[in-house]
């Protein structure tokens, strides 16, 4: 690995971190190569071919409208890919600008944004779905936008404590010392060294994004008919199940390894980025000079 990027040899070398990155890797090329190739259109019905098993051609079998269940699953990568980066993207947003408010503001200010992280934080993420959805309709934006939002409250209710614990550090103090602005302080010094745990938080909150577009799906709320999705694909394949058992494994086996997969990534990267645990794994925090007789 590349000595410019020492925590990336460090995840690398923790099987947690190896296996999550593994997966993630390969569910992003999975999505990105689905965009230009698929072994069969996703959306093709072939009745005569409806419940083949699975052989050659169809490698993992087809459903009731002969469909390709393995192009399904290709297909369907791309949209857990967008619902996990839309919602990292929108709970990072919100847990980082709830956080910095709550950690770096006046006395009144920090009050009232925890009071609203404390609201905010009563209402499950599926709940937020299932109000927005009323509103707007069910599709991947709301699913998107409500575990963006349940999820950055999450995360800024975790690293307040840590900013407002880091902001008293000594050198923060001399970092206001030699004339540093709170912004930078607080994107030189603040951000950086809470970083593990919004990575852990983040990858859960992730995780939780691609359970809920599953499960928004499945009840209706998710993903459109014409767009492929593991959710949406698990419910239609469920009501085959007492018939078809293994049809319903395929998407269920990409949900669990995928979601395991980011839950084991954040764990790794918070060993690899944290350097207090970096300096407890690194061989030369152990080594005991050898006596000389």
């Amino acid at each position: 690995m590349n000595d410019r990027m020492p925590w990336l040899r460090r995840l690398w070398s923790l099987p947690a971190g190896r296996f999550g990155l593994i997966v993630v890797v390969t569910i992003g090329v999975v999505a990105a190569v689905s965009l230009v190739w698929t072994p069969f259109d996703p959306q093709r019905v072939d009745i005569p071919a409806r419940w083949s098993p699975p052989s050659w051609p169809h490698l993992l079998g087809t459903d009731a409208s002969g469909r390709d269940i393995l192009s399904l699953l290709i297909a369907g990568a791309r949209t857990t890919v967008l619902v996990a980066a839309g919602a990292g993207v929108v709970a990072t947003l919100i847990g980082i600008a709830l956080a910095c408010l709550g950690a770096l503001t006046r006395r009144w200010t920090r009050e009232i944004v925890a009071v609203l992280v404390d609201i905010l934080i009563a209402f499950p993420v599926l709940l937020i779905a299932m109000m927005i959805s009323a509103v707007w309709g069910g599709s991947l934006w709301v699913v998107v936008i409500s575990v963006g939002i349940g999820f950055g409250v999450n995360i800024a209710r975790v690293t307040r404590p840590e900013l407002r614990r880091t902001l008293h550090s000594d050198f923060v103090l001399a970092a206001r010392a030699n004339g540093l602005t709170p912004s930078q302080i607080a994107l030189r010094h603040l951000l950086p060294n809470v970083a593990p745990v919004f990575i852990v938080q983040l990858s859960w909150g992730m995780a939780v994004a691609v359970l809920a577009e599953a499960g928004l799906s499945y009840l209706g709320f998710g993903a459109p008919p014409t767009q492929p999705s593991w959710g949406l694909l698990l419910s239609e394949l469920q009501t085959y199940l007492t018939a078809h058992p293994l049809s319903v494994v395929w998407p269920g086996l990409a949900i669990t390894i995928t979601v395991l997969g980011l839950n084991l990534l954040g764990d790794g990267l918070r060993e690899a980025t944290d350097p207090t645990l970096a300096r407890r794994r690194s061989p030369a925090a152990s080594h005991t000079p050898a006596v000389v007789a």
